[in-house]
């Protein structure tokens, strides 16, 4: 074969207004606890995990969560490797002044890795458990942790694991029609019990 074989496609110029396509997921509206654990979890092969390097500033990162409307950060490492993460709660609760006080240093010098939760300390769902179990698991088990999120993980035969999905407090409030007036963990599924029982 050779080039001449093969005929130019045609161009067409760019319409004004024109977006971009983008990973989507497309998740139910409303649930119920007995609902299928998947229909919460923010699966990141539809849908592009938001990631950030560990030596890149909180303020970085909190601009980016901003941006991309989440709460949740991956911190990866040059490779793509997953090396922990970071939430809204790590940077705007107590964890930050804590890591100043410590270090010695202003509030702007903070980078990710002085706050984030590392991969040895991140505790994760097996996708297998997730696939065999119901929302209300999801929420039992974010309550008993005292988490706003978890990490799902798939096994790899390379790698061991692979971070598939995360589980959000907020977004399963949302889907279960449950409004949420704060961020605390505990208010939070005490809210949600409540509201459910009515």
């Amino acid at each position: 074969m050779v080039l001449r074989d093969y005929t130019p496609l045609p161009f067409t110029l760019l319409r004004a207004g024109s977006g971009y396509a983008q990973p989507a997921q497309v998740v139910p509206e409303r649930v119920t606890l007995d609902d299928p654990a998947l229909a919460v979890m923010t699966d990141l092969r539809a849908l592009g995990a938001v990631i950030i390097l560990s030596g890149d500033s909180v303020e970085e990162a909190h601009r980016r969560m901003i941006q991309r409307a989440v709460r949740l950060l991956l911190v990866v490492d040059q490779n793509r490797e997953v090396v922990g993460v970071i939430t809204a709660t790590d940077i705007l609760g107590e964890k930050p002044m804590q890591a100043v006080t410590q270090r010695g240093i202003r509030r702007e010098e903070l980078v990710v890795r002085d706050i984030m939760t590392p991969q040895d300390q991140l505790e994760a769902i097996d996708l297998e458990d997730v696939r065999a179990s119901r929302v209300g698991h999801i929420v039992a088990t974010l309550k008993q942790s005292g988490r706003q999120h978890a990490v799902v993980v798939e096994r790899d035969a390379a790698r061991g694991h692979v971070v598939r999905g995360l589980f959000s407090a907020t977004q399963i409030a949302r889907q279960l029609g449950v409004a949420i007036p704060t961020s605390e963990i505990a208010r939070t599924f005490s809210e949600i019990e409540a509201q459910l029982a009515h």
